[in-house]
């Protein structure tokens, strides 16, 4: 007997192919002098890269407001295509894609108001996209400081230098990231 896939063993990574957009790791101009620079792997319950999930990032403002940036993509005139950002506004979204060896980063301003990046992460096998913070300070946080202190370290980034911060993504096993359920 021979069983045919179900809608959900089929969800592949398509959102690959629809969702990126050119600049979309750039959420504050380039050049501009408080840029930080948030990069790591994706990896999966093996241990092994991921090399076509995808990750969006919110954040608030430097001065803390949360309204974001609306109207700084841009499309060709001639074929209606996106382009990319404006480059030169600071929307607090991001939506990167991992490279062939698991890898993103993101370029941004350092968040107001909260010490963290919020993430979100989509990847092959999962049915529902999940849900994660970078923190780049451990600082008193009450969803911080709720998550057990042998889990805590999952939510830190790591400061390798000054402005750039490495946070790593585990989507299951040893190490596994703190997921946030908003069910």
């Amino acid at each position: 007997m021979s069983l045919v896939p179900t809608p959900s063993q089929t969800v592949g990574p398509f959102y690959g192919y629809a969702l990126p957009f050119p600049g979309g790791a750039e959420v504050a101009p380039v050049g501009h002098p408080d840029l930080i620079t948030v990069h790591g792997y994706v990896y999966d319950g093996a241990g092994q890269p991921v090399p076509d999930a995808l990750l969006e990032t919110w954040q608030p403002a430097p001065d803390g407001s949360r309204g974001g940036a609306p109207g700084s993509m841009r499309r060709d005139p001639v074929t209606g295509r996106i382009v990319g950002r404006d480059g030169v506004t600071f929307t607090g979204f991001g939506r990167i894609a991992t490279d062939a060896d698991g890898h993103y980063a993101v370029r941004t301003l350092p968040p107001g108001g909260v010490p963290y990046l919020c993430v979100l992460v989509f990847a092959r096998g999962l049915l529902h996209h999940l849900y994660t913070r970078a923190y780049l300070r451990a600082e008193e946080d009450a969803l911080l400081s709720a998550v057990p202190a042998e889990r805590r370290g999952t939510l830190l980034a790591v400061e390798e230098r000054p402005g750039t911060y490495r946070f790593d993504i585990r989507l299951q096993g040893p190490g596994e990231t703190v997921f946030l359920d908003f069910g």
